[in-house]
């Protein structure tokens, strides 16, 4: 059975990757903690804040791997403690946030029970490229190019000739 997706147009090449990540996002897990908030906080700067009250700098471990920011908390039980209630569990806890292309994380840290990892994102700047057709009888097919320094000198390599 052929499996239809969102990006099976043919009009949408090279999409794949998307495909992947929208799969991988699906697929994590829907508990609820901790509990984050994820906020802008310049032009171009995110902040993830999770809400990690009870675990200590040791206890947390952040990795980022294939687009994927996953954060980590595992608490130790202290054995020389004796409760009369427990109403607080030590659990562990692992969060994954899939991040664009090019999001890379500038920094984390812990204050006050919340977990802060700052983020930036890349100013995406508009290339115009030519590309050059040839002729199909052409035994030269002419290079494309690629930098604006290559275009200019194919510019000025074809001015000369004429």
């Amino acid at each position: 059975m052929t499996r239809l997706t969102l990006f099976n147009s043919p009009l949408l090449l090279g999409f794949d990757h998307f495909e992947r990540t929208l799969d991988r996002i699906s697929k994590q897990s829907a508990e609820g903690y901790p509990p984050y908030n994820i906020e802008q906080i310049g032009e171009d700067r995110l902040r993830i804040t999770l809400a990690v009250a009870g675990f200590a700098l040791e206890e947390l471990e952040i990795q980022l791997e294939a687009n994927q920011l996953t954060v980590r908390g595992k608490q130790q039980d202290d054995a020389t403690r004796v409760y009369l209630h427990r109403g607080i569990a030590a659990r562990q806890f692992q969060r994954s946030f899939v991040l664009a292309e090019g999001v890379e994380v500038t920094g984390a840290h812990l204050d006050n029970g919340l977990l802060h990892i700052d983020l930036r994102r890349p100013t995406i700047e508009n290339e115009v490229k030519q590309i050059a057709i040839r002729n199909g009888n052409s035994a030269d097919p002419r290079k494309v190019a690629t930098t604006a320094a290559e275009r200019s000198e194919a510019r000025n390599q074809r001015k000369e000739r004429e």
